[in-house]
C-alpha cells in the first residue's frame, strides 16, 4: 500500500493532467477534426470502390484495410478504453460527438423535447442498431458501414442543429452506444472529482479571488452534483472550475459499489442483461450457430410444403437485408426474418435466465428490493463488456486468419479475458453484497446466484468459440 504522501503526489500529477487538458482545449478540438477526417475517409471512400476480390489483402486493398481498422481495432479498443480511461474517447476523439457539437453551435438552439429525455433510449438504440447491423452485414460490407455509421453521424448532426446550443444532445440521449459507454466507464480507475465544500466556498471567494467563468459542459452533466464517470466525457473543460473539480484516482469498484444503488435503474439492468448479455450475444452467435442452420432448413422445407415459397426469394434490397450476389452473399426473406428472430430469442432466453438468477441473489440478501437488484446487476458489467470485446475481436481474428497469421494464442487470450472478467464481476458482487448485510452466510448465498449467472454468461462464449466449432 502506498503512503499518503505518495498517494497525494499521484493525485497531484493526475490533477495536472486534467489542468493541461483544460488549458489545451483548442489542441484537443484540432485532434477531433483530424479524427473526423480519417473517419469520413474510412466510411465514404471504401463504399465507392468495388468489393475486394479473392486475391485482395489487408495491405493492398483499402476496403479490407478499413474493415480491419473499424471492426478489428477501432471498436474493440474503444470499448477497452472506457474501462481503462473512462469516456476519454467521447470527449477527445469521437468524430460523431465533435460533429454533433459543431452543428449545435450553429443551429437553432431549440429546447430539448420531452420524448428525447426518455430513459429507455440507450437500451432501445443499442438493440435496434445491433440487430440492423446484422441484417445488412455491417462488419463485412462498406455500403452497410456508410449506412449505419454514416446514418448515425448524420442523425447526430441533425439533432445537434435543431436542439441545444454548443451541446452534445445526441450523445447525451440518443447515441446507440451511450448506454454501453456509461456502464463500462464506471469501472475506470479515475474521474473528475467534485469537492463540494470548495464549490460552496466559491460562491463568496470565487476562483482564487477572481470571477467564476461559466463552463460549457457539452454532454449536459450537472457539474456540482457529478459523482462518477458514467456521464462525464472526460474532455477536461471543467478541470479547476471553482477550484472544486480535479482529475483524481479512485478504486475501480467505487462507482459500482458505493454509488451503484443511487445510480442504478431498470434501464441499466435491461441493457446489461438483455442488451450486452442478450442481443449482443445473439448477434455474434447466429452466423456460427448450427442451430440457426437446422432451424432454417426445417422452416425452408415447411414453407415449400405449404407453398409459401416467396419467403425464399432473395429480392430484398441491400439496405434491408444483405444482398451482394457477386459475393455469393444474399439473404432471403427467410434468412433475414430468422436472423432477427434468433437474436431476439437469444436475448429473451439469456436475459430472462440472468434476471431470475440476479433476482434470487438480491432476494437472498433480504426482502425483495428493486434498487438492490439493479445494484447487484451492475456487478456483471465486467463480464458483459468482456463478451462484447471478445465478440468484436472475432472479426479481428477472422481477418488475420484470412492473411494466414498464426492464431494459436487466441484461445489462451480469450480464456484469460474471461477469467479476469469473471473474477472482477465476482469481486464487485461480493463488495455490493457487503453494502446490504454483514452476515457472511447471506452474502455467500447471494454469491452462489451470481456465480450461476456468470456461468450462464460464460456458456455463450464457450458455445461460440469452442462448442459450435466441434
Amino acid at each position: 500500500m502506498s503512503s499518503p504522501a505518495i498517494g497525494a503526489a499521484g493525485q497531484g500529477r493526475l490533477a495536472r493532467v486534467g489542468a493541461w487538458m483544460q488549458r489545451n482545449g483548442a489542441a484537443i478540438r484540432a485532434i477531433q477534426w483530424v479524427v473526423v477526417a480519417v473517419y469520413a475517409f474510412l466510411i465514404i471512400v471504401p463504399a465507392c470502390l468495388p468489393l475486394p476480390g479473392e486475391s485482395a489483402h489487408l495491405w493492398n486493398n483499402l476496403t479490407l484495410a478499413a474493415q480491419f481498422v473499424f471492426w478489428g481495432i477501432w471498436w474493440p479498443f474503444v470499448l477497452l478504453s472506457m474501462v481503462l480511461l473512462g469516456r476519454v474517447w467521447c470527449g477527445v476523439l469521437c468524430p460523431e460527438g465533435a460533429l454533433a457539437e459543431f452543428a449545435s453551435r450553429h443551429g437553432r438552439g431549440r429546447a430539448i423535447p420531452r420524448w428525447m429525455r426518455w430513459g429507455g433510449w440507450p437500451f432501445v438504440a443499442f438493440g435496434l442498431t445491433t440487430i440492423y447491423g446484422q441484417m445488412v452485414s455491417v462488419y463485412q460490407y462498406p455500403r452497410a458501414v456508410l449506412l449505419v455509421l454514416g446514418g448515425s453521424t448524420l442523425a447526430a448532426m441533425v439533432i445537434g442543429f435543431l436542439y441545444g446550443r454548443d451541446k452534445r444532445i445526441w450523445c447525451r440521449y440518443l447515441c446507440p452506444v451511450n448506454g454501453v459507454f456509461s456502464l463500462l466507464s464506471r469501472l475506470a480507475p479515475f474521474h473528475y472529482k467534485v469537492d463540494e465544500a470548495a464549490w460552496r466556498r466559491s460562491y463568496t471567494a470565487g476562483e482564487r479571488g477572481h470571477r467564476v467563468i461559466p463552463i460549457n459542459c457539452a454532454p449536459l452533466v450537472p457539474l456540482r452534483n457529478m459523482k462518477g464517470a458514467a456521464s462525464c466525457h472526460m474532455c477536461g473543460r471543467c478541470s479547476g472550475h471553482r477550484d472544486a473539480i480535479a482529475l483524481n484516482w479512485r478504486s475501480p469498484a467505487q462507482e459500482v459499489v458505493e454509488l451503484g444503488r443511487d445510480a442504478a435503474n431498470g434501464w441499466d439492468t435491461a441493457l446489461i442483461l438483455y442488451g450486452l448479455l442478450g442481443v449482443a450475444i445473439g448477434a455474434f452467435h447466429w452466423s456460427a450457430s448450427p442451430w440457426f442452420v437446422e432451424i432454417k432448413q426445417y422452416l425452408a422445407g415447411w414453407l415449400i410444403d405449404h407453398d409459401f415459397t416467396w419467403m425464399l426469394d432473395t429480392n430484398a434490397p441491400w439496405f434491408l437485408f444483405t444482398h451482394y450476389p457477386d459475393q455469393n452473399d444474399v439473404f432471403s426473406w427467410l434468412d433475414g426474418t430468422l436472423l432477427v428472430a434468433y437474436i431476439l430469442a437469444t436475448a429473451l432466453v439469456y436475459g430472462t435466465v440472468l434476471l431470475a438468477l440476479m433476482t434470487a441473489g438480491a432476494r437472498v440478501l433480504g426482502k425483495f428490493d428493486r434498487a438492490r437488484l439493479h445494484h447487484l446487476t451492475q456487478s456483471l458489467i465486467p463480464i458483459a463488456g468482456a463478451g462484447v470485446f471478445l465478440g468484436l475481436s472475432a472479426t479481428t481474428l477472422s481477418l488475420l486468419r484470412a492473411e494466414h497469421v498464426p492464431l494459436d494464442w487466441a484461445s489462451t487470450v480469450r480464456i484469460a479475458v474471461l477469467a479476469i472478467a469473471n473474477a472482477w464481476s465476482a469481486w464487485l458482487a461480493w463488495r455490493v453484497t457487503g453494502q446490504y448485510t454483514r452476515r457472511v452466510s447471506l452474502r455467500i448465498g447471494a454469491m452462489v446466484c451470481v456465480a450461476a449467472a456468470l456461468a450462464v454468461a460464460d456458456s455463450a462464449w464457450w458455445l461460440m468459440f469452442w462448442g459450435f466449432a466441434r
